[in-house]
């Protein structure tokens, strides 16, 4: 299927799903496992996503400046539970008519934003998310190049700003991207990651 690059909605919920499936992959043993994001094991990583759906899907509803729906649960016994049920609230928030319309204070990002950019960051992490699953586990990533031509499009938007990258922020300062490299692998390197470690994934 052809994705339009401004239907950022539609996009987001491919790149969830694909996050969904590689979460849904992991078994007792993996909760334990490094991941690529710096000192969360897989456990800690989906805590994170599971408390981040929850965030957006309260600004999408006019609630972002609340604590609660940020703060990550300590009860994840059953991660995977936990972050499909995240995952369905956000989705649900921003399928309702005029969500993109709307203004979605993001505290963790320092103000508020326009419905379709916040979408627009949201999508992009959970595109890089599903990744650092799947890098994790050694298993595939399955996006279309629609998919990962808006991702880069995206990233290639992210301050480099170092105020805004490296520890406490979202992303690693920026890595050199090879020429040659593909859609993945660039986007990966410009939020920070670095591909080349987990081969698999990517």
């Amino acid at each position: 299927m052809t994705v339009s690059g401004t239907d950022i909605v539609e996009l987001d919920r491919i790149a969830v799903h694909e996050a969904l499936r590689v979460v849904e992959r992991a078994e007792n043993a993996d909760w334990d496992r490094d991941t690529p994001c710096a000192d969360w094991n897989l456990r800690q990583l989906v805590a994170h996503m599971t408390a981040q759906h929850l965030g957006f899907a309260a600004a999408a509803r006019g609630a972002g400046l609340e604590a609660a729906p940020w703060q990550e649960s300590r009860d994840m016994e059953e991660p995977a539970r936990a972050h499909r049920a995240a995952a369905t609230a956000v989705l649900a928030a921003f399928a309702e008519p005029g969500a993109t319309e709307r203004e979605f204070a993001l505290p963790e990002l320092g103000g508020s934003f326009p419905g379709r950019q916040a979408v627009r960051f949201h999508f992009i992490d959970y595109v890089v998310h599903a990744w650092d699953v799947a890098a994790t586990l050694g298993v595939g990533l399955e996006l279309s190049d629609d998919v990962l031509g808006a991702a880069l499009a995206t990233a290639r938007r992210v301050p480099a700003d170092p105020a805004v990258r490296g520890p406490g922020n979202a992303f690693a300062p920026a890595l050199d991207v090879p020429g040659g490299s593909g859609q993945l692998d660039a986007t990966l390197r410009l939020l920070g990651r670095e591909p080349h470690r987990w081969p698999v994934a990517t």
